[in-house]
């Protein structure tokens, strides 16, 4: 397996700090480098009716925390990294799925039945929370934020690359071109983010066991140590 010293972080900020300080913890060299930003959006969500909430990442925490002040309403969150972003938020009945949007769903099946549930997201969702619920509770989703392109270079130096999205995979396929990428590789947090990188002929792509950061950070291996 192809051990890595420098690692490109392509997430938004402020978790593209966040994690460039995880990186630092575990001794690779962090190169924070965003391919998206984060914009909210300027909406109030309506929350007449609503029983719940339904967050699928930490910015969408962010961006309904920013545009509400209740905060009675019971949280179901995707993982534990939004739970604990709801709860940071002032949110107190917060359940976590631990998972991807499918483990969401299915904890809203089993813990939101019938409900009247909103779901704050990006104006373009990774996917269908609704579809996935189905009759088994009301979702509304409404958009309280955009992930925009960001005009940034690649770094001139890095080992490896930290891939998010679909979005960011997208935006990187985009920005560099094949073959460009000699003996690197790259480390997608899904096989739905690995997809648009196979054609940039990088050396490896590792899929994180599982869509959250640790997962995604422990596919990295052990830093290079130079002797």
């Amino acid at each position: 397996m192809t051990t890595v010293q420098t690692v490109w972080i392509t997430r938004a900020k402020p978790g593209a700090h966040h994690s460039a300080d995880r990186l630092s913890g575990l001794g690779f060299t962090p190169v924070v480098a965003p391919l998206l930003e984060v914009r909210p959006l300027d909406v109030r969500p309506d929350l007449t009716g609503i029983q719940a909430l339904a967050f699928t990442s930490r910015n969408g925490v962010r961006a309904f925390a920013d545009r509400s002040a209740d905060r009675a309403l019971p949280v179901f969150a995707v993982g534990d990294a939004t739970a604990a972003a709801a709860r940071e938020a002032g949110f107190t009945d917060v359940r976590s799925a631990d998972g991807d949007l499918p483990a969401l769903a299915a904890l809203i099946r089993a813990e939101g039945v019938g409900r009247a549930i909103l779901h704050p997201a990006a104006a373009e969702p990774a996917g269908d929370l609704a579809a996935l619920v189905g009759d088994a509770a009301r979702i509304t989703t409404v958009a309280v934020y955009e992930a925009v392109e960001t005009d940034t270079s690649a770094p001139d130096a890095w080992d490896a690359v930290l891939i998010y999205s679909p979005r960011a995979a997208r935006a990187l396929a985009a920005r560099l071109a094949p073959g460009a990428v000699g003996d690197r590789i790259a480390i997608a947090i899904s096989l739905a983010a690995a997809e648009p990188l196979t054609a940039l002929g990088f050396a490896e792509i590792r899929i994180a066991e599982a869509p959250t950061e640790d997962r995604l950070l422990a596919a990295l291996g052990k830093p290079r140590v130079n002797v």
